[in-house]
């Protein structure tokens, strides 16, 4: 196998069902092809192997629900980012000065209106995605019962971590559920909702932040370096995403939000998140 050919890739489940609710269709055996047409294994075979492989890798990065938020995440927070950085007073200055400013100033209006809409869809998607968190949070707790540590402080930790996790998944989804007229929450009570899942959210990373920085200091090196390195790798990217989203918390969960925190600075940060988890899940499918 040349370096340029794809390797053979195993192939997956569908992602998602036909808009009918019907599951999509198995590979039936092949029509016969007309006349003076091009089958489509030819137009296949003349894609870059490149193109192939990343494809391939993308549906396996989508085939799982974690891997779909990640996905989402990502478009989510870059294309706020965009948005705000192309209609920012810098680029608007600088479109000022181009040869056709007034028709390049629209284009960069309607591609970030485009942008925003892009991001409030894939928040929503997130949300959605999420109603069902409560879930994988329930396993979760089951298996701090069932871990055989012996810290009480560890286990208590354990314990505020799950409960936060409860309290701000439990909010969100009762706030959304209401917002979709599921449930009967008022408006004020929805808002409210909203802001104290956030504020638990803000515990939670606090906690984080807290424990990877304990870890750092209590933790014994090891002889192997490269184990050393992949560790300390981890714990960096970790660390950096947990101090991204703690100001993006705590400004969600204030009335009016933090000063200076704008929403520029809020696609900025969510950014970091979203880079990295689809650095890792990108690795993952890769290998």
């Amino acid at each position: 196998m040349s370096s340029t050919e794809a390797p053979a890739e195993v192939p997956s489940q569908p992602i998602a069902d036909l808009p009918s609710g019907d599951p999509i269709p198995s590979p039936s055996k092949p029509l016969p092809t007309p006349a003076n047409t091009i089958p489509l294994t030819t137009l296949l075979a003349k894609l870059p192997s490149s193109t192939n492989l990343f494809l391939s890798r993308l549906e396996k990065c989508l085939s799982t629900p974690s891997g779909i938020d990640t996905v989402m995440l990502l478009l989510c927070y870059t294309s706020k980012l965009t948005a705000n950085v192309l209609t920012s007073g810098r680029v608007t200055t600088l479109l000022d000065k181009s040869s056709k400013p007034v028709a390049r100033k629209t284009l960069a209006t309607l591609l970030a209106k485009r942008l925003n809409n892009l991001s409030a869809l894939m928040s929503e998607s997130r949300v959605i995605l999420r109603l069902w968190a409560l879930l994988g949070i329930y396993s979760w707790g089951r298996s701090i019962v069932a871990s055989p540590t012996t810290s009480v402080a560890v286990k208590g930790l354990d314990y505020i971590r799950l409960v936060l996790c409860v309290l701000l998944q439990g909010l969100e989804n009762g706030a959304y559920l209401s917002f979709r007229g599921v449930m009967g929450w008022t408006p004020e009570q929805q808002g409210l909702a909203y802001k104290w899942s956030a504020r638990f959210w803000s515990a939670f990373v606090g906690i984080e932040i807290g424990k990877l920085l304990a870890e750092r200091v209590g933790r014994v090196k090891k002889l192997d370096e490269k184990e050393e390195e992949k560790e300390r790798l981890e714990w960096k990217k970790k660390l950096a995403k947990s101090l991204a989203w703690a100001p993006l918390t705590v400004h969600w969960s204030v009335d009016g939000g933090v000063p200076g925190i704008s929403e520029l600075v809020v696609g900025a940060l969510a950014s970091i998140p979203g880079v990295i988890q689809m650095g890792d899940l990108w690795a993952t499918v890769s290998k």
